[in-house]
């Protein structure tokens, strides 16, 4: 439908010389207002009246699965001002598995008119419209008209007159306020709207329906099954391609049918929030099994973030402090393996409790939210670089494994543990490992409490396995003695780093565009020379010490500072990427062009991603780029959209919350159908994963 309307928006369309009226073959429109005639500074209604042939209709302003609404661009004289169009109650119109908004026979679409207090008695108050509308039966046709319509100015002892008769009628289709007490409640994929009002039982009513004002909040095909509960009537709407989420409003009109000898319907306006749901005890024991599933899915999605590609550069620091420590009394082993832990949960904690401040303040975040920003992306990879010079040998502060400030290495090593669960939580933010999702989704959702108890649950998952070794000797045992080769290991292991700080640095570019290498690699020889500069002069003179101490901080300050003032974000990606998209024949996502391709009812997969996000780019080279998935994707003529969260994106930062969860990877597959629901995948793809997901979801449309 939406294609053969830009097929036909191609066609040269009337455009009728201003007048009160106009007509085209299917509509004829006029200009009226409230009034004869005005006074200075009144406020008057005025509207475009349509009478539109039989079979063929207009839209509401949301026109549902296809189509366009109305639009009327007012010219008025200055000091004037017209009021957004007054939308009547719709009618529902079906084509098919489509349905529409819109209006049939006859409509008016009203608008408020303030009239200029400069207006001149005895002169004339010229109004111009230009309206455009797309009318549809099997074919859709957009249609555009200009009308004009001049009203006198009078003094304000004489009368404006009462103007159209079509004006009280207009007034008289449009919605009113609710008499009746409206909440909404979510259940899974529906929702229920839950209306108290005892005399919508009466007999007389032959249906009550719900039109949403966006598109997506509510499938439009789906039936809208009610029932009646005490003095409620419960309508049940089943969600859409864009729900709404908890603490949102669902706005629409509520169409009450009503036969009394005649048929007809009284539109009233909805606007209603989904809260949560009332405490009760019931609903309290209820939340606390949730949470607790909640925390069980986030210490399972811990243990395995170990195995995930994005920690595996700490990695090395480790097992190379479990080896080190392994040699130490039991007790000390124990003391080293809680320190490490306690890095990890005091990272957590101070991560959990930023995103509660930002919640707050009305930002939309989600799980790995600080490596959209690139000065966080280019201070990680400093950090990274950093490490793997110290692991090399370059320079040593100290006896801690991960060098960096002599304050950290005190304590029989306990700092240089501590800072490790420190490293670790930071390069684990950007990846995202099973059970994850649907915990993280949930504690965003939840008051701070419950957001701490479940960030806390996954830095647990995260420490334990380490912890576990630290507190189990018979497997220390097998742990090789100390010797020579650990220092040789120690050096292999900075490579692991310094490839960490080159995919950092990717994503930097991605983020910032090409010129931010120069700045990071830049940084870089600066952190070198501040390196060799401190390990070369350390056991020198003090005076010799002090001078180069001072430089290797100001080489420090120049990379830092650097990085702070030359590098600008950049929300979209470098044209080159944007080339190599189009050629894998992926499109970039959009709410608009996914909203389109389900009105044409085509398949469509969906993969929202972000550079830094390792597990994300390991699906797409694992899975998503082998040529039998490609294969299939053009055999069933599926859409690939690719949202990118590289950068802030508060779009896609919506639908993640919308499908519960916090960050990427996020996988949806929407099978070919006008009203089909979508599929959400794994977090971790294999090519017959996805392959199975298309062919599944074609079995359960047959």
């Amino acid at each position: 439908m939406r294609q053969l309307f830009f097929l036909l928006s191609l066609i040269a369309f009337d455009v009728h010389a201003a007048s009160y009226e106009a007509a085209t073959e299917q509509v004829k429109a006029q200009l009226i207002a409230s009034v004869n005639a005005v006074h200075a500074g009144d406020e008057i209604l005025i509207g475009v009246n349509q009478r539109i042939i039989p079979h063929w209709h207009t839209y509401w302003k949301n026109p549902g699965d296809s189509g366009l609404p109305t639009t009327i661009n007012y010219d008025l004289p200055a000091g004037s001002l017209a009021g957004e169009i007054q939308w009547a109650t719709p009618n529902l119109i079906r084509s098919g598995p489509v349905v529409n908004f819109g209006y049939d026979h006859e409509i008016t679409l009203l608008s408020s008119l303030k009239i200029s207090k400069d207006a001149v008695v005895g002169s004339q108050f010229p109004i111009k419209a230009k309206v455009n509308w797309l009318v549809c039966e099997e074919t859709c046709i957009p249609q555009e008209v200009e009308l004009a319509l001049e009203l006198p100015v009078v003094d304000l002892n004489t009368d404006t007159g009462r103007g159209s008769l079509l004006i009280e009628q207009a007034r008289a289709n449009l919605p009113i306020p609710s008499p009746w007490k409206i909440t909404l409640e979510q259940h899974d994929h529906f929702l229920t709207l839950r209306i108290v009002g005892d005399e919508l039982k009466s007999p007389s009513i032959q249906n009550i329906a719900f039109y949403p004002e966006e598109w997506g909040r509510i499938n439009h095909s789906a039936e809208q099954s009610q029932k009646i509960v005490g003095n409620a009537i419960e309508l049940q709407l089943k969600s859409g391609d864009s729900p709404i989420t908890t603490g949102n409003a669902l706005k629409g009109i509520l169409a009450v049918t009503e036969n009394n000898g005649d048929i007809s319907t009284r539109g009233y306006s909805v606007d209603v929030v989904l809260d949560d749901v009332a405490p009760n005890a019931k609903t309290a024991e209820q939340s606390d099994l949730v949470l607790s599933s909640a925390m069980l899915l986030a210490l399972l999605g811990g243990i395995i973030l170990n195995l995930m590609p994005c920690v595996f550069p700490v990695l090395s620091i480790k097992a190379l402090s479990l080896l080190k420590h392994a040699q130490q009394s039991p007790t000390e082993t124990k003391l080293q393996g809680l320190a490490y832990t306690a890095g990890i949960l005091v990272s957590f904690i101070l991560l959990g409790v930023l995103l509660i401040l930002l919640k707050a303040g009305g930002a939309q975040i989600g799980w790995g939210f600080q490596f959209q920003s690139p000065l966080f992306v280019l201070i990680v990879a400093y950090l990274m670089f950093a490490v793997g010079l110290s692991l090399s040998g370059v320079f040593s502060i100290g006896g801690s494994i991960i060098g960096v400030g002599s304050s950290l290495t005190q304590k029989s090593g306990y700092s240089g543990s501590f800072f490790t669960g420190v490293l670790a939580t930071i390069v684990a933010t950007p990846c995202t490992a099973p059970f994850m999702g649907a915990a993280l989704g949930f504690a965003l959702s939840q008051p701070p409490f419950a957001l701490l108890a479940v960030f806390i649950s996954l830095g647990f998952g995260l420490a334990l396995p380490y912890l576990l070794l630290s507190y189990s000797p018979s497997l220390q045992r097998y742990l090789p003695k100390p010797g020579v080769w650990m220092d040789r290991l120690k050096q292999a292991m900075a490579f692991p780093m310094y490839a960490a700080a080159v995919w950092l640095v990717w994503v930097l570019v991605q983020q910032a565009g090409v010129n931010s290498i120069v700045i990071a690699l830049g940084g870089m020889v600066l952190i070198s020379f501040a390196a060799w500069l401190y390990e070369t002069t350390k056991f020198s003179g003090i005076f010799t010490q002090r001078i180069s101490t001072g430089l290797a901080i100001a080489a420090l300050m120049t990379a830092l500072m650097s990085g702070y003032f030359g590098i600008e974000t950049s929300a979209a990606v470098t044209v080159e990427n944007s080339e190599n998209t189009a050629e894998k024949n992926v499109e970039p996502y959009s709410a608009e062009r996914l909203r389109a391709l389900r009105a044409e009812g085509k398949p469509v997969f969906v993969n929202f991603t972000a550079a830094w996000c390792i597990s994300c780019l390991v699906n797409e080279k694992v899975a998503l780029s082998q040529s039998s998935v490609k294969d299939e994707f053009k055999k069933r003529g599926i859409t690939y959209l690719k949202g990118d969260w590289t950068n802030r994106d508060a779009e896609i930062t919506k639908i993640l919350s919308e499908f519960g969860r916090s960050g990427v990877p996020l996988y949806l597959y929407y099978p070919a159908g006008i009203n089909t629901s979508p599929d959400i995948l794994p977090q971790i793809l294999t090519p017959e994963i996805v392959l199975q997901a298309f062919a599944a979801k074609e079995v359960n449309m047959l």
